[in-house]
């Protein structure tokens, strides 16, 4: 019975956190919130197992494990909030993938066509991701490079590394660590919509940041 209230009051802490998404005017729970949960539910569980008195082990074990769960939820949580405020109207997605955050850089806004220059209005922008990550430095920054269908596998593979490679060598220019980057260089593989429209294809061709907490 001791056991069950423990849980109990878990759903009803999850039940009393939702928010309304700024963006969306949706109810949600917050990400922290659920690795609050998920963690005090393994942990009321493993209490429960490994005490002599269930009840109390499953409420212990619990709170221990909402503390471990929310840690990197909260953390993410934080950056990615902080992200939409530097990027609004900027022409970058911030797109919230579990733990991870993903940043997508359209071609357009990025580099002149055919060129691994970034485009000089585009370093404010810039400015303002590495200004993020440099506050939320356990983190991994993968920067990967895409190009649309046009043109050799061969070039369109060159081109996509030397445009990853560029926007890595501009944050690290602004003080984020260069041992945090893993840089690809992906051509035209994995398209976000059609090749056989221009709009299609000006979509495709992006630089995308995607930022992984150190667990």
């Amino acid at each position: 019975m001791k056991k069950f209230c423990s849980l109990l009051v878990i759903c009803a802490f999850v039940a009393g956190c939702t928010t309304v998404n700024p963006y969306t005017g949706e109810s949600q729970t917050a990400k922290s919130v659920w690795g609050t949960a998920i963690g005090a539910a393994t942990g009321a569980a493993t209490g429960a197992l490994v005490s002599n008195n269930r009840g109390a082990g499953a409420l212990v074990g619990g709170l221990a494990g909402a503390a471990v769960g929310g840690g990197v939820g909260y953390y993410m949580d934080t950056q990615e909030a902080e992200l939409r405020a530097e990027l609004a109207s900027t022409g970058v997605s911030v797109i919230r993938d579990g733990d991870n955050i993903r940043l997508v850089m359209p071609g357009n806004i990025t580099f002149r066509t055919d060129s691994a220059d970034i485009n000089a209005g585009f370093y404010a922008t810039l400015n303002s991701v590495a200004k993020v990550l440099n506050k939320y430095d356990n983190s991994t920054v993968m920067v990967l490079g895409y190009t649309d269908s046009t043109g050799s596998a061969e070039y369109n593979q060159t081109l996509s590394a030397q445009r990853a490679n560029a926007v890595a060598a501009y944050l690290q220019g602004q003080g984020v660590k260069s041992s945090r980057f893993e840089i690809m260089g992906m051509g035209s593989s994995n398209p976000i919509a059609s090749n056989t429209t221009a709009d299609g294809r000006q979509q495709n061709r992006r630089v995308e940041i995607k930022i992984i907490p150190n667990k």
